[in-house]
């Protein structure tokens, strides 16, 4: 009897519960649902640094699922402080771009204007009017990576090395959860061997430095002008190649260990008229006036080259005036330059040509052993 009577009594509640239900459905009360939290999707967290103890920028992306009413919030936890500087966040150092479109943010939740607050670990996002549709793309920049109604100042400090999850969640009950990892930096070294070539060589006969045309043919060890006619320009060049890998490039200067002279004490005397010049001007005649023995002949330098000094100028007025020399001297002229590495090729780059020229008077006293060695020097910039 005690187990009919137990059956009944089931039977008669479950009867009363069907029956309550067909009551509410019937006079339109509604029924009571148990609400269920969504995960979103897609959650991820990406550092612009994920060196230990740097600061850096944040980049959090998520769907979410149900979407998010006017006057409800996104809540970002970071779960521990030693992720420092949440706290000192302000709306300008935060973006929330929901599908694509910045939501304008400020200190309080204004109409359209999402509110920003930050304190602990948690950085708020609440709604004013504006709201979330479901499956939405919502991306969130922390830093100096926000840019929408300002640049963003502050940044948030990484902890010491370690894996941290990061918690969503928001008033509709969506969730989710993340993890970062913060690793020490890996130092990558490697080392490039210098590469320095400097190579000098021949040119011939009839060809053309900085506008004039060459009388003879040089050697890479020897400049022969031969046998000097009075009032005719005797001109004669080498080639300079470099090959480097210096980050600055490279200088190339050349000297004189004298005027030209010969055995019996007579010289040429250095452009112009023994003026020795180191400032480039056109190539004139000597000026040959009796008894100045420094006018009765000259020598002197130009150059192919037309981005010299560390200004990269053009002070031999290659391609403008043309034919401008300096006087050979003791003293280093620059007649070579480049601002960067090269492999030897393109003129002005990686060659040039450089010319000298001698010219004599009548008065210029006879000797068959004139002389003078030249000195080249070319230095790698690093």
């Amino acid at each position: 009897m005690h187990r009919t009577h137990n059956t009944f009594s089931v039977l008669q509640a479950t009867a009363a519960v069907v029956a309550m239900a067909t009551f509410m459905w019937s006079t339109g009360i509604p029924s009571f649902r148990i609400a269920e939290a969504a995960n979103v999707t897609s959650f991820s967290n990406t550092l612009s640094n994920s060196a230990p103890t740097v600061a850096a920028n944040h980049t959090i992306t998520f769907v979410t699922p149900s979407g998010l009413a006017a006057g409800n919030f996104v809540s970002i936890d970071f779960g521990t402080t030693s992720f420092a500087g949440i706290g000192a966040l302000l709306p300008v150092d935060v973006d929330l771009n929901v599908n694509g479109t910045e939501q304008a943010l400020g200190a309080t939740a204004v109409g359209p204007t999402w509110g920003v607050s930050a304190a602990g670990t948690v950085l708020t996002l609440i709604s004013g009017t504006s709201v979330i549709p479901t499956n939405a793309t919502v991306t969130i920049r922390i830093g100096t990576n926000a840019s929408f109604g300002g640049s963003g100042v502050r940044q948030i400090t990484n902890p010491t090395v370690g894996s941290y999850e990061i918690n969503l969640n928001m008033d509709n009950s969506d969730t989710g959860a993340t993890r970062v990892a913060i690793v020490n930096a890996v130092t990558v070294t490697a080392s490039v061997d210098t590469i320095f070539n400097f190579t000098v060589t021949a040119e011939n006969a009839g060809s053309n430095v900085n506008d004039d045309i060459t009388t003879a043919t040089s050697t890479p060890t020897a400049i022969p002008f031969g046998v000097l006619v009075p009032d005719t320009p005797a001109i004669a060049a080498q080639n300079l190649v470099v090959h480097t890998n210096a980050a600055n490039g490279f200088v190339v200067t050349v000297r004189t260990d004298q005027q030209l002279r010969s055995s019996n004490g007579a010289d040429i005397d250095g452009f112009v008229d023994g003026s020795q010049t180191a400032t480039p001007v056109l190539w004139a005649n000597p000026s040959a006036t009796l008894g100045q023995e420094n006018t009765y002949g000259h020598w002197g330098v130009t150059t192919n080259d037309n981005s010299l000094t560390p200004a990269l100028s053009n002070p031999f007025g290659v391609g403008v005036t043309g034919r401008m020399y300096a006087s050979a001297s003791t003293t280093p002229l620059e007649i070579f330059r480049h601002n960067g590495p090269t492999n030897g090729t393109n003129q002005g780059i990686g060659q040039t040509r450089v010319g000298y020229a001698v010219e004599i008077s009548s008065l210029q006293e006879a000797a068959n052993d004139y002389t003078a060695t030249l000195t080249y020097v070319a230095t790698p910039i690093f």
